[in-house]
């Protein structure tokens, strides 16, 4: 059995998308940033909708290169075949959308790490392992990248490997136009065409716009130019008829393009054409490669390709396998999908990276209860919560599924130390103890500091709230959540709910549940629960109950520690650790509450106050980890 799917080989590049839609790309003053590169794009397409994808490119041996490179990794790319070459840059691309046609893009490619492959960066074995290698038309365009691309075709050719061209027709790219062209996407050359032509025969799919076919086909008359491509190749031609769907001919080319086998199309707004035909050559692909009949295969296609044009971004835009399915079977709701609420959700929730299936987590964003510590100032603060860092580090030793909540008043420099370290990483939004809801000044009136956070934080609020609020603050308390959460999902940050009931007035087995739902009622879908632990099982299975029917994609739940002593937290990790969708905990006091005192005070040493506190954690996560394995017992020993 193939280890991967299929294998893309060519460009790859970070394409710097400007924020302002419709400005001159000469206007905008702010870009956001994704991978791109139409092989590159199509292996994070097909990755997306489940198949085992690899692609095969050059990236710098530079910040950019390793952006790359840790992206693929996140979609689920194998980046076996990817390249750093240490004497080229990464390519990069500048794009914008003016309007519904003009969509500029400036391509920065001069001898680029991807066009730095050879042939000796083709590994017969490595194409092997695949059931298909996928080619895009810009690497037949220099003779160097040319030969690696015909090397990787001939070996797949010869393992009886299935093999597909996305003609992918960049004009300027093959140096026919000039580079203020890059949204040019036809210009005739006879050079180009014979250039084409003479690899079509290596192919089992070619898929093309009707100007990418006249390019391969060396005629502006679309059926003559499918009928010279048939004359070369045996390949399913799939032709792209833009807001007309697309169309697939396995045989002779018919008189009209209405005659070939169609899928069914989907009538939505067009936002943004950039990286369309990689979202539809992924459908296409997904279909191809599991048999699907070409109606089937082209109805994957248009569906992929419609989400495209719908969303800003290439790969960003692409949908999920359960997104897609999500969106057949309950239709189109309003024609811009992007502004689609139930739809977006689906699609943020199923494209999320990293694997959080367990988050046993030290807290340390604590602000006023350090502060209020004799000997406190805001060096020592920030110095103690470099101590955290590193006895958080210590236990996780480069190990998944550890984390920390810290702060970016006292704890700046480890909260930007810790990224990258592999830690999850909460950070807190409210003013301490404040009820109703104040922010964090950072923030901003208009929360646009969220906008400086790094892409790993995740913003967590806590909230003192009850169902016994007065209508005012509850009403007040809600409308700040929710606007807390619209801009952390504008900022592509993940949102963490912590609620507090016991701290404002009784509860019973139905308070946190019923707190829980009147969020969701409001539209907040946070990604992580943070809740107080529960003395009862009934408690638990009332919050679990609640999250699941309103949102089965939510990442989960861990439960805090409200300064308990060891043994309490024992009792309520083994209560807690009955729900799977419980993930683990975040505790802070307990763990480094005696050790912040005696070091203000200068009772201990950094390195004493750091192997107190890293003992306190790992004894705290073999808790978790005995009642977490027991529960698994017993549930495994009841069915």
């Amino acid at each position: 059995m193939a280890k991967l799917d299929l294998i893309t080989i060519g460009r790859s590049s970070v394409d710097l998308y400007g924020a302002q839609i419709g400005g001159r790309l000469e206007d905008m003053g702010a870009f956001d940033k994704y991978i791109g590169g139409s092989p590159t794009n199509i292996a994070c397409g097909t990755a997306r909708l489940g198949l085992k994808s690899a692609v095969i490119t050059g990236v710098g041996d530079e910040h950019m290169g390793r952006f790359i490179r840790e992206q693929l990794e996140r979609e689920g790319v194998n980046t076996d075949g990817v390249k750093t070459d240490p004497d080229r840059l990464t390519a990069l691309v500048l794009l914008g959308i003016r309007d519904q046609e003009q969509f500029p893009l400036i391509f920065y490619r001069e001898n680029c790490a991807d066009m730095g492959l050879t042939e000796d960066d083709i590994d017969p074995d490595f194409i092997r392992q695949a059931r298909a290698v996928v080619a895009t038309g810009t690497h037949l365009s220099h003779p160097q990248v040319e030969a690696a691309t015909l090397k990787a075709l001939q070996i797949a050719r010869e393992a009886g490997l299935q093999t597909a061209l996305d003609i992918d027709y960049r004009p300027n790219l093959w140096g026919v136009a000039g580079h203020g062209d890059g949204e040019s996407r036809f210009v005739e050359s006879e050079a180009v065409t014979a250039k084409l032509q003479s690899t079509l025969h290596l192919f089992d799919l070619i898929v093309g716009t009707e100007e990418e076919f006249h390019i391969a086909g060396g005629s502006t008359d679309t059926i003559a130019a499918l009928r010279a491509v048939r004359a070369v190749s045996k390949a399913t031609l799939v032709c792209k008829r833009g807001a007309d769907g697309a169309v697939a001919f396995t045989g002779d080319v018919p008189d009209s393009l209405d005659e070939g086998e169609a899928g069914p199309g989907f009538p939505i707004e067009v936002f943004n054409v950039l990286g369309a035909g990689d979202g539809f050559m992924s459908g296409l692909l997904k279909g191809w490669l599991d048999g699907e009949d070409w109606p089937t295969a082209l109805k994957y296609a248009n569906a992929c390709g419609a989400f495209a044009v719908s969303r800003h971004g290439c790969t960003p835009a692409y949908p999920s396998w359960e997104e897609l399915q999500f969106f057949f079977e309950r239709g189109i709701k309003r024609p811009d999908l992007r502004n689609d609420p139930e739809l977006e959700q689906v699609h943020w929730a199923t494209n999320r990276a990293g694997d959080w299936s367990s988050v046993k987590t030290f807290a340390f964003d604590h602000r006023l209860q350090l502060e209020e510590m004799p000997g406190y100032t805001l060096e020592k603060g920030s110095d103690f919560k470099e101590l955290c860092l590193e006895a958080a580090l210590r236990i996780q030793g480069g190990q998944p599924g550890f984390g920390i909540l810290c702060d970016n008043r006292i704890g700046r420099s480890a909260l930007h130390k810790a990224t990258g370290s592999g830690l999850w990483i909460g950070r807190p939004t409210e003013l301490p103890g404040s009820r109703p809801i104040e922010f964090e000044p950072e923030l901003g009136d208009d929360l646009g500091g969220l906008r400086e956070w790094a892409r790993e934080n995740v913003v967590k609020l806590l909230v003192f709230c009850h169902p016994d609020d007065d209508e005012k603050t509850a009403k007040m308390q809600v409308a700040r959540v929710k606007r807390l959460f619209t801009a952390a999902r504008r900022n592509n940050l993940e949102f963490l709910l912590e609620i507090i009931p016991s701290k404002v007035g009784p509860v019973d087995d139905d308070t946190s549940a019923t707190l829980i739902q009147a969020f969701y009622d409001a539209g907040v879908y946070p990604d992580w629960w943070k809740l107080e632990p529960f003395k009862t099982d009934a408690a638990w299975a009332n919050a679990v109950a609640a999250i699941k029917r309103n949102d089965p994609r939510t990442r989960g739940i861990v439960v805090l520690g409200l300064d308990a002593p060891e043994e309490e937290l024992a009792a309520s990790f083994a209560l807690a650790a009955k729900q799977p969708l419980v993930k683990g905990f975040a505790v802070g006091r307990t763990i480094f509450g005696n050790a912040a005192r005696n070091w203000l005070a200068g009772n201990i040493t950094g390195g004493e106050a750091v192997t107190e506190m890293a003992d306190n954690f790992q004894r705290l996560c073999e808790i978790w980890d005995k009642a977490r394995a027991e529960a698994r017992l017993n549930s495994e020993n009841a069915v």
